[in-house]
């Protein structure tokens, strides 16, 4: 992943993506005015929807032309 930020907002948005190969939930969701993705196969597929409407603090960077999740908590 390249050019990493940081960033603190509500998580706004919440879609789920189609699924891995594997089975694992993938999500886009705004925070900040950014359009955030969670990697495929990430096991943060399965703790963003917990983050819905909540205030969040997340880093975020380029992946393959798509600006991807890093690590997401409270903030």
């Amino acid at each position: 992943m390249k050019n990493i930020t940081r960033h603190t907002g509500k998580l706004e948005s919440l879609k789920r993506l189609e699924g891995s190969v594997n089975g694992n939930p993938r999500y886009q969701f705004v925070v900040d005015g950014y359009v955030i993705r969670t990697a495929v196969d990430s096991s943060h597929g399965y703790s963003v929807p917990n983050f819905e409407g909540k205030q969040v603090a997340v880093t975020i960077g380029s992946h393959y032309g798509f600006t991807t999740l890093g690590s997401i908590h409270a903030a």
